[in-house]
C-alpha cells in the first residue's frame, strides 16, 4: 500500500512543479516595475496569469498595484518584488474587485491594502462567487485562495510617497468603482481596467458604456508618458484610448440600434466584427458576454409604458 501511495505522490510532483507563475519585473520607468500578462482568457495553462501588475520603489517603501489571481501568484508577485529591491513593501493599491487583480491579497496580509469603498463592498459582496469561478476555470492554481478584503479606503487626490506624488482618480466605467493611479514624477498612468488594450474589454459590472467613455476622456487628459492597461501591453502613444473609444463606440452602436429593431440576444452575439478589431483578442467571445451584460438595460430604455397616453 505504501508504494501505491508513494507512486502517486511521486506522478503528482511534476504537476506541483508546474505551477509556477515564472513572473519577470520589467522595468518601464525610473522605479516603477512590471508584470505583464498574457491577453488570453483564463485557462488551466496560465493559472489565470492575463492581468498586469506593477509595483513602485519609493524612498518609503514599495508600492504595489493590484496583487494578481491567485494567492500562489501574489507569492510570486512578493518574490519578484524582494528579488528587485531591498525596500520593504509599503502599501498594496487595488484599481477594482475583479478576481484578476486581487485574490493575490493573501500574500499581502501583513501590509496595508488600500482601495476605493466601492471596491470593498462589491469585493465583499461578490468575492467568494468570483474565486469559486476562478477555481474552476484555473484549478490547481487557485489551492488556498480566499478573499482577503482591503484594511485602508482611499479617497480621490494626492497621495505622496517616498518622492512620488501620485494622482488617484475615483472613475466608475468598469466596474463603478475604479481607481486609476497617475505617478506625476515619471508620468506612468496606471489605468487599471478602465483601459484595455489589444484584447476586448469585459463589462460585467459596467453602469454604462458611456460612463466608460467619460473616464477614458479624463485619462487621456492627463500629462502621462506611459499608459499600463490592466490587460494588455504598455503603451507610449494614445492607441490604446483610441481604440477603446472605437470599441465602446461600436458596441453602444450595435446595442441601440438592436434594441430599436428588437432583436433578440441570438441575433447580437452574432453580428458581424468590423475588420478593424479583428487583431483583437477574445473580441467575440467578449462580445457574447457583453451582451448579456448590457443588452437588457438598452432594452428597457426602449420599453414604452403602455398604460399612458
Amino acid at each position: 500500500m505504501r508504494w501505491v501511495l508513494l507512486l502517486c505522490l511521486s506522478l503528482s510532483l511534476p504537476a506541483w512543479a508546474e505551477l509556477d507563475y515564472r513572473l519577470k519585473p520589467r522595468q518601464i520607468a525610473e522605479g516603477t516595475w512590471l508584470l505583464e500578462g498574457g491577453t488570453e482568457n483564463f485557462s488551466r495553462d496560465n493559472g489565470g496569469n492575463i492581468v498586469n501588475t506593477g509595483f513602485i520603489v519609493t524612498e518609503a517603501g514599495v508600492l504595489v498595484i493590484d496583487t494578481g489571481p491567485s494567492k500562489r501568484y501574489g507569492q510570486a508577485l512578493r518574490q519578484a518584488i524582494a528579488a528587485t529591491t531591498e525596500q520593504p513593501l509599503a502599501q498594496v493599491l487595488l484599481t477594482h474587485h475583479h478576481p484578476d487583480h486581487v485574490l493575490g491579497n493573501q500574500a499581502f496580509s501583513d501590509v496595508p491594502i488600500a482601495a476605493l469603498a466601492g471596491t470593498t463592498d462589491r469585493l465583499r459582496e461578490q468575492g467568494d462567487a468570483m474565486a469559486e469561478n476562478l477555481y474552476r476555470l484555473v484549478g490547481d492554481w487557485m489551492r488556498g485562495t480566499e478573499v482577503v478584503l482591503p484594511n485602508r479606503t482611499l479617497e480621490p487626490g494626492v497621495l505622496e510617497i517616498g518622492g512620488h506624488r501620485l494622482r488617484l482618480l475615483a472613475l466608475a466605467g468598469h466596474t463603478g468603482a475604479d481607481l486609476a493611479i497617475f505617478d506625476e514624477r515619471t508620468g506612468v498612468l496606471f489605468a487599471g481596467d478602465l483601459v484595455f488594450y489589444q484584447r476586448a474589454l469585459t463589462t460585467p459590472n459596467s453602469p454604462g458604456l458611456e460612463v466608460w467613455l467619460d473616464d477614458l476622456q479624463r485619462l487621456q487628459a492627463l500629462p502621462w508618458r506611459l499608459i499600463v492597461p490592466g490587460h494588455g501591453p504598455v503603451a507610449s502613444s494614445a492607441a490604446p484610448f483610441a481604440q477603446m473609444r472605437d470599441y465602446l463606440g461600436w458596441l453602444h452602436q450595435l446595442l441601440s440600434a438592436g434594441a430599436a429593431r428588437g432583436d433578440d440576444m441570438a441575433e447580437l452575439i452574432r453580428a458581424p466584427i468590423p475588420e478593424r478589431f479583428a487583431a483583437i483578442s477574445l473580441t467575440r467571445y467578449e462580445l457574447i458576454r457583453s451582451v448579456s451584460h448590457l443588452y437588457p438595460g438598452y432594452e428597457r430604455k426602449r420599453m414604452q409604458r403602455v398604460d399612458l397616453p
